[in-house]
């Protein structure tokens, strides 16, 4: 897979499975914008890819707000004339609230699906002006779309919906998309949400260790490269046999 001198945006790459695809892609040759909202996070990232020898741009990005997703799309066309890859990894996750439907705030509940479904869908349309034909994007959806987990589970399902339809609606354009639905992976943000829970979830795994941010690179990378060049509209478990789909 060659990826020298391409484009990538990666939402949320200040830390966590985010981080992880924006060191592996500059690792790859990729110039990598870092769209992130918290600016000493995405600047760290920036520096010690630059530190390594690659090219990193940090741009501070809210994927909730459409005018900081264009506002992103277009510093990364200006420092470096196209973008080629999109990942949608931003999400509310690490200390989310943990209520049930039925007593959540309903402020929060509307800021929460705006950031983790919509600003999957902000960004999609911010950067896909200045992505040419043969251009990839990959959603960042999770196991928990099938397992009824409260409102994150509804978003993540709703995120896969978001990425069929949007499949059909690009095709035309010659980009793909697909999402990668990560099990339980060693984060601080799982840490911060799960604890010990996680030790539990991998007991019952066929694969039995939490998944790593390299793993989910790994497959975000086959994803962006022109051996997935038929394959869109695809939702790609990286689980560990967590959940399995017939």
């Amino acid at each position: 897979m060659s990826f020298n001198d391409k484009v990538v945006v990666i939402t949320g790459a200040g830390q966590g499975i985010g981080e992880g695809y924006a060191k592996r892609c500059a690792t790859e040759g990729m110039k990598v914008v870092v769209a992130e909202l918290n600016s000493e996070q995405g600047e760290r990232v920036v520096a010690e890819i630059r530190e390594q020898g690659g090219d990193a741009l940090f741009v501070r990005t809210d994927v909730g707000d459409e005018q900081s997703c264009i506002a992103c799309a277009n510093a990364a066309k200006e420092a470096f004339g196209q973008i080629d890859y999109l990942i949608n990894n931003a999400a509310i996750f690490g200390n989310m609230k943990i209520e049930g439907y039925m007593n959540v705030d309903m402020d929060y509940l509307e800021t929460f699906m705006r950031v983790n479904v919509h600003g999957s869908l902000l960004m999609a349309r911010a950067c896909v002006p200045h992505m040419p034909k043969g251009s990839a994007i990959v959603n960042q959806s999770s196991t928990a779309a099938w397992m009824n987990m409260g409102f994150y589970g509804v978003a993540k399902l709703a995120l896969n919906g978001l990425t069929c339809s949007l499949a059909r609606e690009l095709g035309w354009r010659k980009i793909r998309i697909n999402a990668i639905a990560p099990g339980p992976t060693e984060t601080q943000a799982l840490r911060n949400t799960a604890g010990d829970y996680a030790d539990e979830l991998v007991k019952q795994m066929p694969l039995s260790r939490l998944g790593t941010p390299d793993d989910m690179a790994d497959a975000a990378l086959f994803l962006l490269s022109e051996q997935a060049s038929w394959i869109t509209g695809h939702i790609l478990n990286v689980d560990g046999g967590q959940f399995m789909r017939v």
